[in-house]
């Protein structure tokens, strides 16, 4: 069998260390007092922020009287295979937040995600991601920009190849008529969409405006599933400020997931490597083609 990656380590680990504290009876207050820790040191660890030492495990296992020799190795191997998280090398333009997305990201099996903003970020070309990020990130200098494509850039190699997590997006009909760019960047970046919908791994979906009010409105997310025994659906939310929130409460992942079933019962289902390259000739101003081809399909169905 592989070995899990870091991201998948680490989340067992905080799993494990929440759990062990609650059996013995203990606040992240108390432990951290006893431990001699800032109480944002042991708040950091259990939420998977930052890596626990092999020394500081040690000792903190002692605190929750966990002895048994095999309990004990197990979890400080989770502890060495968690040192080196993804992407770690691109803090200086990845917050931390999103640096845990993209953990989640790199470990799951299944993503599914739902966009009404902008095209998501692991299917942005070059063009579109500079274009975006001089309006997004008004000042921004030419060093940071370079150094913010080069990260995004990385990250999509988890498209690349046969194996990998499958994608499953739903795409309002806003994101491909959103002018990013202008013209050519945006034909250039809906061939790329086109191309990689063509893909056995990559399931892309497009919601029109005729679908009216919908669930999705409530704001884009992503659900990441994990083909690891023990590890819970994750749900990340990100509004149009940035700001972001994740959980792996079956109750509220269950909701989106839900959620989302819905949204692709109502998105179109013609083949969209081909709606795309249509759209794309047209430069992304062919909305209306959508939505009267969707309508006469309802009437169709209807009649």
């Amino acid at each position: 069998m592989s070995t899990p990656s870091a991201a998948v380590q680490r989340l067992r680990l905080r799993t494990e260390l929440r759990k062990a504290r609650s059996r013995a009876g203990l606040t992240q207050r108390q432990v951290a007092a006893t431990m001699e820790w800032s109480p944002s040191k042991l708040i950091r660890i259990e939420a998977g922020e930052v890596a626990i030492t092999v020394n500081d495990l040690k000792a903190l296992l002692a605190e929750y009287a966990i002895t048994d020799r095999r309990k004990t190795e197990e979890l400080l191997q989770l502890a060495r295979g968690s040192r080196k998280m993804p992407f770690s090398e691109y803090r200086d333009v990845f917050g931390k937040e999103f640096l845990s997305f993209l953990a989640l990201e790199s470990s799951a099996s299944i993503i599914r995600g739902f966009h009404f903003f902008v095209i998501p970020g692991l299917f942005q070309t070059e063009e579109y991601i500079r274009a975006l990020s001089k309006e997004t990130s008004r000042g921004i200098s030419q060093e940071r920009l370079d150094r913010l494509v080069e990260a995004r850039l990385a990250r999509q190699e988890l498209l690349e190849g046969d194996e990998g997590p499958q994608f499953f997006m739903v795409l309002d009909e806003s994101v491909i008529r959103r002018q990013v760019g202008g013209p050519g960047v945006m034909r250039n970046q809906l061939e790329r969409l086109a191309d990689l919908a063509s893909r056995p791994r990559i399931t892309i979906q497009i919601l029109p405006f005729s679908v009216g009010a919908h669930q999705g409105l409530l704001g884009p997310y992503t659900l990441f599933e994990f083909s690891e025994d023990g590890m819970p659906d994750s749900v990340y939310l990100e509004n149009a400020r940035g700001d972001s929130y994740a959980s792996n409460d079956p109750e509220i992942t269950g909701k989106y997931l839900e959620g989302f079933w819905a949204l692709e019962d109502q998105a179109l289902k013609e083949d969209m490597s081909t709606v795309l390259r249509q759209v794309a000739a047209h430069s992304g101003a062919v909305s209306e083609d959508l939505v009267v081809r969707t309508a006469d399909r309802e009437q169709q169905a209807a009649g």
